[in-house]
């Protein structure tokens, strides 16, 4: 840690679907100087963030934010050049600095030369301390307007690509709690975390659920992958086609316990996703 009396910690994509969660938790600490990395301070009004700018797209943001800090919560941009462009951030990061990355449940799930385990090794292979998070599909996603929220609340209408497959959904606020206690709490160092919610759900249970959470009805819609791939093109569409198909194969079915033994308590159900408890 460097020589101040606060820990100083950066949380990049601050206003992201993890990052805001996280940075209300670290304020609430008390102990901590919370820095919120984004592309627009002007409009980051975090309580207790002080706004820097940074963007995964602009380097020479990178090093005036990265000034000081104690401990980064590195959220990866999904780009095809992520594995080069953390390994670049983290040369200009403080080698006496903690890292907590933020990857994807089953990130192994690919060969050794996969976009996932290259980003991990990238952390990996920072001369920094790390902690790797691997989280299961996030619960926000099936309310985002810009995901399946768009139908889910306009239609009650769940489209997935998922057959008798089952996904053992977690709300991101308990994703933040364990990277909460990654980031300032002692012996984390080199681990890795699969953190899932507390059941894993069939798409059909999951719209169920999500009926129970919205108070209003929600029925899935099965398709296949190739319809729910849509227009997209490119790199998205290969990395959107790859999660739906581990999907399918149950990759994000286990259970993990995670939650419990580092945040102390259960992790959210997805019944209770919109009750803000």
């Amino acid at each position: 840690m460097q020589e101040h009396d606060a820990a100083r910690v950066l949380v990049t994509q601050a206003r992201g679907k993890t990052g805001a969660p996280l940075t209300s938790l670290l304020v609430d600490r008390g102990d901590v100087e919370m820095l919120g990395g984004t592309s627009d301070p002007a409009r980051l009004d975090l309580r207790g963030v002080t706004p820097v700018l940074f963007a995964w797209d602009r380097p020479e943001t990178w090093a005036p934010a990265l000034e000081d800090v104690d401990a980064v919560y590195l959220v990866r941009p999904d780009w095809e050049d992520a594995p080069e462009i953390i390994a670049g951030f983290l040369a200009q990061t403080e080698p006496s600095a903690r890292i907590v990355f933020l990857s994807e449940q089953d990130a192994d799930y690919t060969a050794p030369d996969g976009w996932s385990p290259r980003n991990e090794r990238a952390v990996r292979e920072g001369s920094q301390s790390w902690t790797i998070l691997r989280p299961s599909w996030f619960m926000q996603s099936l309310t985002d307007d810009r995901m399946f929220g768009g139908p889910v609340l306009s239609d009650g209408e769940l489209p997935f690509p998922a057959g008798d497959a089952r996904v053992a959904w977690i709300d991101a606020r308990d994703i933040a709690a364990v990277a909460a206690v990654a980031l300032l709490d002692e012996g984390h160092d080199g681990q890795t975390y699969e953190i899932t919610g507390p059941e894993a759900l069939s798409l059909p249970e999951t719209a169920k659920a999500l009926s129970e959470a919205l108070d209003r009805p929600v029925v899935h819609r099965d398709l296949t992958i190739q319809q729910a791939l849509g227009d997209s093109v490119g790199f998205a569409r290969e990395l959107d086609r790859l999660t739906f198909e581990r999907v399918a194969a149950d990759r994000f079915a286990p259970v993990t316990d995670t939650v419990r033994q580092l945040a102390g308590r259960p992790p959210r159900r997805l019944r209770d996703l919109r009750s803000g408890s």
